[in-house]
């Protein structure tokens, strides 16, 4: 039993060695025809490339950048995040703003938070010796906004509680204001010019870059009560709430809407006069949006591979009229239906491959080129899923021709001039 198994796996090895030999002898004898046969193959593998490469890496900014606001964390305001209609928001217009004194009662009351940050910001113009910058975010705000924001530092600290509740000039800078006006010299401990008040450079946040949500490059973070006395006296603020406990984050958001429903006084029949959003809200709303950029992509990659898959298919055919008295011969002298089947798939998978690695090597030069203007990386599982690709459109493609070669009566095809 054992001999006879081991001859049926040697004689298929055979087979397929002798299906890769000839499919290949007759591609290099139709160089040119190969070639010109795979442009369309190349052309749907460069898109469906391109297409993956493109996806992936503003998946991978975004979710980098996402990662800084906190899975963790519920975000209060008078506006949510996203209004789909101008109904709601005229509605969130005519809500009461979200004062201080809100805050700190709903800090005392809080059971369910490990850290809570109000947030207020305004824009200002900052200035230091002979370099300034325009239209820079002031965002005043507590130190538990160090956790509650997810800040990371590239250099010296974030105030602390004392500096907070005495309103001390400090502040925090983020990358691309250090970079623009500390050329040539540390950041921290220089003095700043924000509005009529020099401040000290304390921190500087590290660089974040402008994908996702949020973007602290641009920013200047200082004290609230400092903000409140220069900036803007009475906020409408943003509330930051960092769960004591991931697994509560539902019983946080709950306890959180029942005690601002009660600091507010809404009416127990009246909708929320406020927002709560989280990480999630942005998870949903890209996710949609990737969704549909990716089945326009896979549309048009579709056209792109059935174009390429009708030429493979039509130069197939015409292969196996050009040797139908070679397949003849071959069926005269004991070759099976299998065999020529499998000839012709793997001189059409063959071709489709060239055409993919062709593709490919485009492909990546192209990506390189994109990853200056936009976040775009090739990874190995695009390359694999094109390589797939490629090797079943010319499967699908070859199909019928080799279905047809395998299926001619040796009689008649000998007999063809």
């Amino acid at each position: 039993m054992v001999p006879t198994q081991t001859a049926q796996t040697m004689n298929n090895l055979t087979e397929i060695t002798e299906g890769v030999r000839i499919s290949w002898g007759a591609i290099w004898a139709n160089k040119l025809r190969a070639v010109l046969t795979t442009l369309g193959i190349i052309i749907g593998i460069v898109t469906v490339t391109l297409m993956g490469t493109a996806i992936d890496g503003l998946n991978n900014a975004f979710m980098n950048s996402l990662s800084t606001i906190g899975a963790d964390v519920l975000f209060v305001q008078r506006f949510g995040w996203f209004i789909d209609s101008y109904e709601e928001w005229m509605k969130a217009q005519r809500r009461r703003p979200i004062t201080l004194t809100q805050f700190k009662a709903l800090e005392k009351q809080m059971t369910l938070a490990r850290a809570m940050a109000p947030l207020a910001d305004a824009r200002a113009p900052i200035r230091y010796k002979n370099s300034n910058a325009s239209d820079v975010t002031v965002l005043g705000t507590t130190e538990q906004f160090l956790q509650t924001g997810g800040v990371a530092l590239a250099d010296g600290r974030f105030f602390s509680s004392a500096e907070s509740e005495s309103g001390r000039p400090v502040c925090v800078i983020g990358a691309t204001v250090a970079t623009n006006l500390f050329i040539h010299e540390p950041a921290v401990g220089n003095r700043i010019r924000l509005g009529p008040t020099l401040y000290e450079v304390i921190g500087v946040l590290e660089k974040q870059g402008e994908m996702g949500p949020i973007s602290r490059d641009n920013e200047v973070i200082v004290p609230l009560r400092q903000f409140t006395s220069e900036f803007w006296s009475w906020p409408d603020l943003q509330i930051q709430v960092k769960a004591l406990d991931l697994r509560r984050l539902e019983d946080a958001k709950e306890e959180l809407r029942f005690l601002l429903r009660k600091i507010r006084r809404v009416a127990p029949a009246a909708e929320d006069d406020f927002a709560i959003d989280q990480q999630e809200t942005f998870l949903n709303i890209y996710k949609r949006v990737a969704g549909t950029i990716a089945a326009i992509g896979l549309f048009i990659t579709g056209l792109s591979l059935f174009v390429g898959g009708i030429g493979i298919m039509n130069i197939m055919f015409v292969s196996v009229a050009e040797r139908t008295r070679e397949i003849g011969i071959r069926k005269a002298i004991g070759a099976k239906r299998r065999t020529i089947l499998l000839q012709f798939l793997i001189e059409a998978a063959s071709i489709c491959l060239i055409g993919g690695m062709a593709g490919l090597a485009i492909a990546y030069l192209l990506t390189l080129v994109l990853a200056r203007f936009m976040p775009a990386t090739m990874s190995i599982t695009v390359v694999s899923i094109a390589l797939l690709v490629s090797l079943l459109t010319g499967l699908l493609s070859g199909f019928f021709p080799a279905w047809r070669a395998a299926r001619m009566n040796p009689v008649d095809a000998l007999r063809n001039e």
